[in-house]
């Protein structure tokens, strides 16, 4: 028997975004704007937003009325801390952040630790309102399970799908900058301008053909006719997640999209995937708009068929000479 336990890449990058959010939206964030303020009229703002039931059930505990009610006081001097209630109260910022909740135009306080001036008019009503989901929370939660350590755990709760989902989007990008790559050597010899995200050859008519690093699909490869009259190419869906169980909403992801970029003129549709062991039978079923699939694994050597294949297309329907 062998075994094969995977490092925990995940949990130490974890760990180090977590040393960062402590200081700027967790409870220690708090405690330091705390120190810093003048207690007098943060109790007297807390005693206006927050319910006098509210603010003694926390003082038999032994706890401030801030770490339950925010108050105008406190997301002045810190506005990232609106994240802090965020995470207590249990909202995604996806969730949080809407036109439904009329909170979208709070959002750069959390994000960008800024505050201006319609934000500030609206500090009073923001409070009196998550006031009331702060009562919500403590009555749902009941008086005698109420302590400093299960707020904390709330606000971390709330926190690891956020962290997981921001790993999830940088690990796309990671995927997508890796096959974007790939194609920048494959093309490099006829490239005659290029960046992080753009690249322009120049293929064996005179023409401009231009590779993006784009968004819906993920790469996109268009030949310029004309000034701005283009004929398209290749869309590129890659999909970089290695978890298999996910491998059926992943592909569904790149079939709409591709669908979207057959409708939009593009000739060719390939999806780059990040899991080895797929079925390429399975995978033709669910997402029929795919002409070709990859493996990001077999196009990071230029040792076997598959690479061979996607490079000669590339060169294919690009019109480089070779």
């Amino acid at each position: 028997m062998t075994l094969n336990i995977p490092t925990p890449t995940l949990q130490i990058n974890f760990s180090h975004a977590l040393r960062e959010i402590r200081n700027l939206h967790l409870r220690e964030a708090l405690a330091e704007t705390v120190r810093r303020v003048d207690i007098p009229e943060l109790d007297r703002q807390l005693s206006i937003v927050a319910p006098s039931s509210g603010i003694a059930l926390l003082a038999s505990k032994g706890l401030r009325g801030e770490l339950v009610f925010p108050t105008e006081l406190i997301l002045q001097s810190a506005p990232r801390l609106l994240g802090y209630y965020r995470l207590l109260f249990g909202f995604s910022q996806k969730e949080f952040y809407t036109a439904q909740t009329g909170l979208s135009f709070f959002h750069s306080m959390e994000k960008k630790g800024t505050l201006n001036a319609k934000q500030h008019d609206g500090l009073g009503l923001l409070c009196k309102e998550m006031s009331k989901t702060g009562s919500a929370l403590l009555k749902g939660i009941g008086a005698k399970h109420i302590s400093a350590s299960l707020l904390d755990n709330l606000t971390l709760l709330s926190l690891g799908p956020q962290l997981r989902g921001g790993a999830n989007v940088k690990r796309g990008i990671e995927g997508i900058q890796q096959v974007f790559n790939i194609i920048k050597a494959i093309v490099s010899s006829h490239i005659s301008t290029s960046s992080e995200r753009h690249i322009e050859i120049l293929n064996a008519a005179h023409r401009t053909v231009h590779i993006d690093f784009a968004a819906d699909p993920d790469i996109v490869i268009r030949e310029e006719m004309i000034p701005g009259n283009y004929r398209k190419l290749i869309a590129i869906e890659v999909k970089a997640g290695a978890d298999f169980s996910n491998i059926h909403n992943r592909l569904g992801e790149a079939e709409k999209s591709h669908q979207k970029a057959k409708n939009d003129g593009f000739v060719e549709c390939w999806t780059v995937v990040n899991v080895d062991r797929i079925n390429r039978n399975m995978a033709k079923r669910e997402s029929p708009t795919t002409n070709r699939f990859y493996l990001i694994s077999d196009l990071m050597t230029d040792n076997n068929e598959s690479y061979t294949d996607f490079k000669n297309r590339i060169l294919s329907l690009t019109g480089i000479p070779t």
